[in-house]
């Protein structure tokens, strides 16, 4: 039993008209957003009551729960319908996205009612990505805050081009028609700014009901539409029809040796069997043998539909890779401008590598350089070396192989994509592309037919990364100095980089930030890749402090090449040892940023060689090192 006005179907020929009725019905997904208590989870409780959408257990949940946790003195308190987590109802906050379907006769909702708070921003970015309106409540109390604006913002950059502001309490300030015509003239200034093009303002009260769903006699001033009817009335554009089929591969099935089918979803377009395709980013050609539904073979397939397809040919088919129409490809790339949204406490630091997710493919990306970050409050775009939490920046961004995309205003579901910490698998941000960067289309690989074993043979040895890693003062150059000499007394090829050395030349335009500290290692861990690929043992003598850039200059050589060297010395030995007085005048706020006193070490966790200098002889670490290696020659 329930409070619905609808009435239960009471034959099967009912239920089917009602079944009929209820599809024919159009969907439309909005959000609320806005800044901290400006009642967005009291709006859409407010809602789903007015619209007598509760059954009659939540009604009863609802009572109990406003008595216990509610801030009405034991009245509904609405917000606890979509408060879903503990600790939201006992902090009277929204934590997590709360989505909720409900329906009128005229349509039905999908609404996610998104997190004020700035620490919560990324949850907001995510029930954004895929609706179509956004409710924007602001406190008419309080006006439009920092929160309000960089919510406007994300919905601008996600596309989104239809925005209710609902301007809330207006029981609080006497249903004063100067505020709310200030706010709603501010407001359109805001959204003109950022390039939304449909914008209605609405005074309301969630508390008190008043024109959320019908007009309310406290605001004879007002005469447009109550929030549901603008709901139920705004027609929103449907995407642009295409034919082009862009279907991401989420999964190779291959039940037995008779049957190879790639699955996945067809996010535009239609697909026939006998269609020519093209698999990206390998450009590879093929036809559609037959595609499967989910119960039998399908004539065509279209866009939104899960389905797996067969192929007439066996071509090389991986996970995130691409299948399209071959009368109109994509475009892949490596390098791109994209729009990022920093999501993480930890800065983003270009040059640090990331795992980047698009579609269904993940490839590792770092970024090249950030052009500029953007004030949320003026849109005025600042210099940034770095992007903190809640920041947006438009950047350069770089992955480790081409990746087949489209700009997002063309295909969001192509052009979207996050960024994923490499060692916690947590989201740390979310960016969308504008468009490939010219010189990815044009630079290529160059075939060079002398290889690195060539190389390497006619030098009699193997080429090998020993990357010397410690704090300043623990005996890294002395040892790898020790080292190299016997290798060139045993006939062996060899070079040093040494940090000091490199900066005097190479990397003499970096500091000592954490971004010129992981710039600096990117360089040289470059560097060091082409030594080796001349057939080169090259000595690599960096404090190297991050574990994630040591990780990923590693990640460039191939097995058994890079050999981490942990010159493990305490850091009061090495303090000892400072002939140049640097963490004396580190410890005196002379030296910003130093290794081990103002600046983190992240020591090694497996190195191949661990070496304690403390009461060893660097000679004897040196022959240590060329033992391990088998370089006794």
């Amino acid at each position: 039993m329930n409070n619905r006005t609808d009435k239960q179907p009471a034959s099967r020929s009912s239920l089917q008209a009602f079944l009929a009725e209820q599809e024919s019905r159009s969907l439309l997904r909005f959000i609320t957003c806005g800044s901290v208590d400006d009642g967005k989870s009291t709006l859409i409780g407010r809602l789903l009551h007015d619209t007598q959408l509760l059954m009659e257990d939540q009604l009863a949940r609802l009572t109990a729960d406003s008595k216990r946790f509610g801030t009405r003195n034991g009245e509904l308190d609405f917000a606890l319908l979509v408060d879903g987590l503990a600790a939201e109802r006992e902090q009277g906050i929204t934590i997590d996205v709360a989505y909720r379907f409900f329906s009128t006769e005229k349509r039905k909702f999908v609404v996610a009612d998104c997190p004020g708070h700035e620490q919560y921003t990324r949850n907001m970015a995510t029930g954004a990505s895929t609706v179509d309106l956004a409710v924007v409540l602001v406190d008419a109390g309080k006006g439009l805050l920092t929160q309000t604006r960089r919510h406007s913002y994300i919905v601008s950059l996600l596309g989104i081009r239809h925005v209710i502001v609902a301007i809330n309490k207006m029981d609080l300030v006497d249903y004063d028609r100067e505020t709310f015509d200030r706010l709603a003239e501010g407001y359109r200034a805001l959204a003109d700014s950022l390039g939304v093009e449909n914008v209605y303002c609405v005074p309301v009260s969630a508390l008190e009901g008043d024109n959320v769903i019908g007009a309310s006699d406290n605001t004879p001033w007002y005469t447009g539409p109550s929030l549901l009817e603008l709901l139920e009335t705004i027609q929103i554009e449907p995407p642009e029809a295409t034919d082009a089929a862009r279907f991401p591969v989420q999964w190779v099935n291959r039940p037995d040796q008779n049957f190879r089918g790639f699955a996945g979803t067809l996010v535009a377009g239609t697909m026939r069997p006998g269609d020519e395709v093209s698999i990206l980013p390998s450009g590879r050609r093929t036809r559609i043998r037959s595609i499967l539904g989910t119960r039998s073979e399908l004539e065509e397939a279209h866009a939104g539909q899960p389905v797996t397809l067969a192929l007439t040919e066996e071509v090389d088919v991986s996970r995130g890779d691409v299948i399209v129409s071959a009368r109109d490809p994509l475009e892949a790339a490596d390098q791109f401008a994209v729009h990022l949204l920093w999501m993480t406490d930890e800065p983003l630091l270009p040059g640090r590598y990331y795992k980047l997710r698009l579609a269904t493919r993940t490839v590792n990306a770092h970024i090249m350089e950030i052009k500029h970050k953007v004030d949320v409050n003026t849109q005025q775009e600042l210099a940034a070396r770095r992007l903190h939490l809640n920041e947006v920046g438009y950047c350069t961004l770089a992955t480790d192989e081409d990746i087949a995309f489209a700009p997002f205003d063309q295909q969001p579901s192509l052009g979207s994509f996050i960024l994923i910490d490499r060692q916690t698998n947590a989201t740390i941000g979310a960016g969308i592309i504008d468009f490939a960067l010219r010189r990815a289309s044009n630079i290529h690989v160059q075939h060079i037919e002398v290889d690195k074993e060539s190389r390497a043979r006619i030098k009699g040895q193997m080429p090998r990364c020993l990357w010397f890693t410690g704090l300043s003062g623990s005996g890294k150059s002395t040892i790898a100095n020790q080292v190299e000499k016997r290798l060139h007394a045993r006939g062996y090829h060899s070079y040093i980089l040494d940090g000091d050395n490199v900066r005097h030349g190479l990397n003499e335009d970096l500091g000592f930030t954490d971004a010129d500290r992981v710039e600096n290692i990117r360089r040289v861990a470059e560097v060091s890749k082409l030594m080796t690929d001349a057939g080169l043992i090259v000595l690599v003598s960096f404090i190297s402090p991050f574990r994630e850039e040591r990780r990923m200059a590693r990640e460039l050589f191939d097995e058994n090449e890079f050999f981490e060297v942990f010159i493990d010395t305490p850091l009061e030995v090495a303090e000892q040892r400072d002939t140049k007085g640097l963490y004396a005048k580190a410890r005196a706020g002379k030296i910003p940023n130093f290794t081990g006193i103002s600046s983190p070490y992240e020591p090694p966790e497996n190195p191949e060689i661990h070496l304690q200098t403390v009461d060893t002889d660097p000679d004897e670490l040196a022959e240590r090192v060329i033992e391990i290696l088998g370089l006794e020659r």
